[in-house]
């Protein structure tokens, strides 16, 4: 009896997905930054030094940023 080994199938469909979800959780990263970006930059002075940043503090913050 012959057998047909699919296993190479299933491993390019699981890659296929993982890629896809990396990029989309990518994708939604960079959104939740650009939204706090937003939402910072709509503070004034005041509030952002009650939470110990300034305005030049933003994007340095962003960029270490990980979700």
């Amino acid at each position: 009896m012959t057998t047909y080994d699919n296993t190479h199938i299933a491993k390019g469909r699981a890659g296929l997905f993982t890629t896809f979800a990396q990029t989309f959780a990518a994708i939604m990263n960079r959104i939740a930054i650009q939204r706090t970006r937003e939402e910072l930059y709509r503070l004034s002075d005041r509030e952002l030094d009650d939470i110990g940043l300034s305005r030049s503090d933003i994007d340095r913050v962003l960029r270490d940023m990980h979700y």
